[in-house]
């Protein structure tokens, strides 16, 4: 590949040498193949990681490695997106004896690449589209055979955390670039990563310009001890994490947060009994002790066309 000034980010010439095509194809793959992209000053660059997972997952004849142990068997494997509420619910998944839940924290786009490999019977994901309103529906067409079953988890409240009192005085997303201001980012792939990227893009500002913009943690905690530790100024992450960690946030959007399951498999046992506890007492009163969460949709099978998210 080539190697342009900055080795995480390629140029429109470099992503056409790389994918070896002429550089109209690289925007035809931009409007209508999803290949990952940002536009900067005017310049649209390409995350170097994540063109490589986009050039992985549209492998057309990858070997289907797949779980020949379904759900029934007490043992239900997810992948994806991580989430509080959600690790709360696992527990409760075990400690009734409804079986045994693996949960592999590969963010949003490793859910939809595990759930396409069949490697887990439940992905989770967050992924804004590009009409700054949906979530998921177009990620999962573009990634996967055939349409999941899409059933709500919740919506949550994304945002920028805060050291408490906000002592850099971040306000806006152009406060990051502040001279003496530090973050942490979750890494790419996440829905969480996509999201403050789509703010820079459309803010004055640059992801260059930040401070701290390549430092990378794997969960929304971690990103919050980072903050807590004052080895960061801010991070992104769901507001869950300020309430329990007693951080300040800056709100960015609400956003919805999915679970995607096989059409073949959404009727075994051990689906329906984890979608079911989302329709327990015990589970409603658990999120209501958590800030930045909306569960009103929570449990319920919904698709393309006909949600609107509140903003």
């Amino acid at each position: 590949m080539a190697e342009g000034k900055d080795s995480t980010y390629l140029t429109t010439r470099e992503v056409a040498a790389f994918l070896n095509i002429n550089e109209k194809m690289v925007y035809y793959l931009v409007n209508d193949k999803g290949l990952p992209a940002t536009k900067i000053t005017g310049k649209w660059l390409f995350p170097r990681r994540l063109v490589e997972e986009w050039l992985e997952t549209h492998v057309l004849n990858v070997q289907r490695t797949g779980i020949d142990r379904s759900s029934n068997d007490g043992i239900l494997l997810m992948a994806g997106s991580d989430d509080l509420l959600l690790q709360k619910v696992l527990s409760q998944f075990y400690k009734k004896g409804l079986g045994t839940v693996f949960f592999a924290n590969l963010g949003s786009m490793g859910g939809l690449k595990s759930l396409r490999l069949g490697l887990c019977h439940i992905g989770t994901c967050h992924l804004l589209q590009d009409d700054n309103a949906e979530y998921n529906f177009d990620f999962a067409r573009e990634e996967l055979d055939r349409a999941p079953v899409f059933v709500n988890f919740s919506k949550r409240e994304q945002g920028i955390l805060l050291q408490k009192g906000n002592p850099k005085g971040i306000h806006s997303i152009v406060d990051l670039a502040k001279k003496g201001v530090r973050i942490v980012n979750r890494q790419l792939g996440t829905g969480t990563r996509l999201l403050l990227d789509y703010e820079i893009s459309r803010s004055e500002i640059s992801a260059s310009q930040i401070e701290g913009y390549e430092v990378e943690v794997s969960r929304h905690m971690d990103a919050g001890l980072e903050v807590l530790s004052g080895r960061a100024d801010a991070a992104p992450a769901i507001r869950a994490v300020a309430g329990l960690l007693d951080l300040d946030f800056l709100s960015l959007r609400w956003e919805r947060y999915d679970l995607l399951i096989a059409r073949e498999r959404f009727f075994e046992k051990g689906i329906q009994d984890f979608i079911g506890l989302l329709h327990e007492k015990e589970f409603r009163s658990l999120a209501e002790t958590f800030t930045g969460y909306d569960i009103s949709l929570c449990g319920k099978m919904i698709f393309p066309d006909n949600l609107k998210l509140k903003e």
